[in-house]
């Protein structure tokens, strides 16, 4: 699969930029066309046609090379082949016994040892040179992709909110009330043909049909924010965030209460967008209370139409403190009221997890889809299951009689 180096280039000069750099778009460009023309297949080559394309001073080498090594994943510290000598010695030699004495002369430097030789700029370094880096796998952003949101830092989340945006999120269609005229439509227009008819002299030789419009179906996230779900609420806030345009979903959390974040996600900024969140929402990393949670959510919301016929995609790995009943029956009324029921369980991803919690075990029968989404990979399985015209016809079983099952 051929690296995408566009989008690599603009990663790498980002990074460049935030650790000073004064990097400009269009020298990311310059960079994306000579590593097109170039075709870097060594760490050393990346290096270099890096550096001639970045940078405009010698001031500037240290904060790239720092940059380099940390987003191209350590595999050589750029200051072993850059020739410059007051840098510590190669890994190949720190890994190994103590170098001995050169008998070469060189002009030795103020500090440096005359009988450390590191290599000069045009030299291959042992160990590097000889070792074949794909550029894609080198890059930070493909790492970065298939790494669990649990292993992330906040610093590293934002640097994936890029490719969230460009995730393609279109949820189902349902038709509306309101109808349009259409060539193949299935109803007929009285009104409009008689109008049209007083063109032919009353003869209605051109019927003018009509049918009912289609609008996404309402998206509605209940996303967990108890403690051990702390690490994906953020990096689900911060994926529905970049896609407000395309998703128009409502945003819920919870943990001990239930708190709608939609309001406070609606800033541009996304820094912004998480920091009002975070406050807006004062149970982060608290308990888990999701039967609760789900109770009021329909009592205030769902059963006055936000549920109903929506895509109702609950984030949560399904450990529940109070009596999981509560939640199942919670469940049943919502599996009554949306188009489906979309469960994102991290813990989902390890292939020997079983859903023995009580509160998964008591949701699973009114779930329409049980996924991971435990990183950017399993998001777009997300994405998918959400964008599934499917729905489940099964009402499921019927809950225990009680006030709460109505």
């Amino acid at each position: 699969m051929e690296p995408d180096l566009a989008l690599l280039a603009v990663a790498f000069g980002d990074a460049l930029h935030r650790a000073g750099v004064p990097i400009t778009p269009e020298r990311a460009g310059r960079l994306a066309q000579a590593m097109a023309l170039v075709r870097p297949a060594t760490t050393t080559e990346l290096y270099w046609v890096a550096r001639v394309t970045c940078l405009t001073g010698h001031a500037q080498l240290d904060a790239f090379d720092r940059v380099f090594a940390q987003v191209f994943g350590g595999l050589a510290d750029p200051a072993d082949w850059r020739g410059d000598d007051s840098a510590p010695p190669p890994a190949s030699v720190r890994s190994g016994p103590p170098p001995e004495a050169n008998t070469s002369p060189r002009p030795s430097t103020g500090g440096s040892d005359p009988g450390t030789s590191t290599p000069s700029a045009g030299q291959a370094v042992e160990g590097v040179d000889e070792r074949e880096v794909a550029v894609g796998v080198a890059s930070a952003t493909e790492r970065l992709a298939t790494t669990d949101f649990a292993a992330l830092g906040p610093d590293e989340l934002l640097a994936l909110r890029r490719l969230m945006a460009d995730l393609r999120v279109a949820p189902p269609r349902r038709s509306s009330r309101r109808a349009r005229r259409h060539p193949h439509g299935d109803r007929l227009d009285v009104r409009a043909t008689l109008a049209r008819s007083r063109r032919t002299g009353g003869d209605p030789a051109v019927p003018v049909r009509r049918r009912r419009r289609t609008r996404p179906r309402r998206v509605v996230v209940l996303c967990d924010i108890s403690a051990s779900m702390a690490p994906y609420a953020r990096a689900y806030m911060q994926f529905l965030h970049a896609t407000a345009g395309a998703l128009h979903a409502e945003v819920f959390t919870f943990a001990t209460r239930l708190t709608r974040l939609t309001r406070a996600l609606s800033v541009s900024e996304p820094q912004v967008a998480l920091e009002r969140a975070a406050r807006a929402a004062p149970d982060w990393e608290g308990g888990t209370r999701i039967g609760s949670a789900l109770a009021e959510f329909l009592d205030r919301y769902g059963r006055r139409g936000m549920a109903r016929g929506a895509v109702v995609v609950i984030v949560s790995d399904g450990w529940e403190q109070d009596d999981a009943t509560l939640l199942g029956e919670q469940m049943a009324r919502l599996h009554r009221l949306a188009h489906r029921v979309v469960w994102v369980n991290p813990r989902a991803a390890d292939p020997r997890y079983q859903p023995l919690a009580g509160g998964m075990a008591a949701a699973l029968p009114y779930c329409d889809a049980v996924v991971s989404g435990h990183d950017l990979a399993a998001l777009q399985q997300v994405v998918d299951v959400i964008g599934s015209q499917r729905a489940s016809r099964d009402p499921g079983p019927e809950p225990p009689p009680g006030p709460r099952g109505t």
